[in-house]
């Protein structure tokens, strides 16, 4: 186990962190290569180009820290095709299907999988003496207020998730 912050992850949170950024990292890597290539024009409007593209992959990379899960998930067939994904309720998703649960994961059926992504971020460096927080499971946010007094919000200064 490796201690991250304020709780333990185990190998395999690790593991589908370290799978989930290098799949966005690629997916953002050959988008931005088929939409940013340079042009032929001059050597100075190549660099341009190269450089934005650059500067969009930079800022697009950390904007994408969702942590997301990757389920088995043995297909659901129906006349020797693939209809479907069983989760781990049991409930039966139609293949190529997104939903929300109700720990507030999107989620989608693939062939052989269901992937889920945390669609709400985790407030992490905040006044932890004087505020708490304080989840909404309808609107699958966090909202940090002071312990006296919860019409008061605190300042957030770091967001995970």
């Amino acid at each position: 186990m490796v201690l991250f912050r304020e709780g333990f992850l185990t190998r395999s949170q690790i593991n589908y962190q370290l799978v989930f950024i290098q799949q966005r990292y690629l997916l953002l890597k050959t988008t931005h290569l088929k939409l940013c290539k340079p042009s032929v024009d001059s050597e100075g409007f190549k660099l341009k180009t190269i450089l934005a593209c650059l500067l969009v992959l930079a800022v697009s990379i950390p904007l994408s820290n969702a942590y997301c899960v990757r389920q088995p998930s043995k297909p659901e067939l129906s006349d020797g095709k693939i209809v479907g994904c069983r989760d781990l309720n049991g409930e039966l998703h139609e293949l190529d299907s997104q939903w929300r649960t109700d720990s507030c994961h999107d989620c989608s059926c693939s062939e052989g999988a269901i992937d889920c992504c945390s669609s709400f971020s985790t407030p992490s460096d905040y006044d932890e003496e004087n505020c708490v927080s304080i989840f909404n499971k309808e609107t699958c946010t966090y909202k940090v207020v002071e312990k006296d007094d919860h019409s008061k919000e605190c300042p957030v200064h770091e967001w995970v998730g």
